[in-house]
C-alpha cells in the first residue's frame, strides 16, 4: 500500500470528522466539544503507538523532532479549535472547503521552508483548489 491509498483513507476519514463533528458540536461549546475529540485522539493515538513500538523508541527521539513536533501539535490544537467553532457557527459544506485552503498553504511553504520545486502542474493545480475552494464556500 503507498502513500496515495493512505492519503485517500484520510481524506475518508477527514470527510468523515466534518460531519460527525458538526452533528456533536450542535449546542455544546465548541471548545469542550473539541477538548472530548482531542482526548478521544490522544488515547487511540498511544494505543496504536504503542502496539505497534517499544515505549523506549521514544529516547531515540532528537531534540529538533521533538521541537517540531511539539510545535506540529500546537498548530495541530489551534486548527482544532478554530475548526470546531467555524462547524459550530456556519455548515459543514462550506467550512470544510475554506479548511482544505490548508492545502494550498502546505504547497507555498513546502517551496518557502523545504526548497521543494513550484512546478506549472503544482501552480495550476494549487490554483483550482483555492477556486474550489472559494466558489464551494460562496453565498
Amino acid at each position: 500500500m503507498n502513500w496515495l491509498f493512505w492519503a485517500l483513507l484520510s481524506a475518508l476519514f477527514a470527510a468523515l470528522t466534518a460531519i460527525l463533528a458538526k452533528v456533536g458540536v450542535s449546542g455544546v461549546d465548541s471548545n469542550l466539544a473539541t477538548a472530548v475529540r482531542t482526548s478521544v485522539v490522544l488515547v487511540f493515538a498511544w494505543g496504536v503507538a504503542l502496539a505497534t513500538n517499544p515505549a523506549h523508541a521514544l529516547l531515540g527521539f532528537s531534540r529538533r523532532a521533538w521541537v517540531f513536533l511539539v510545535l506540529s501539535g500546537l498548530a495541530t490544537g489551534l486548527s482544532w479549535l478554530c475548526y470546531f467553532r467555524a462547524l459550530q457557527l456556519g455548515d459543514a459544506s462550506k467550512v470544510a472547503p475554506i479548511d482544505k485552503l490548508s492545502v494550498v498553504l502546505v504547497l507555498i511553504f513546502a517551496v518557502l521552508f523545504l526548497g521543494e520545486t513550484l512546478t506549472l502542474k503544482t501552480a495550476l493545480g494549487c490554483g483550482l483548489i483555492a477556486a474550489g475552494a472559494i466558489v464551494l464556500a460562496l453565498p
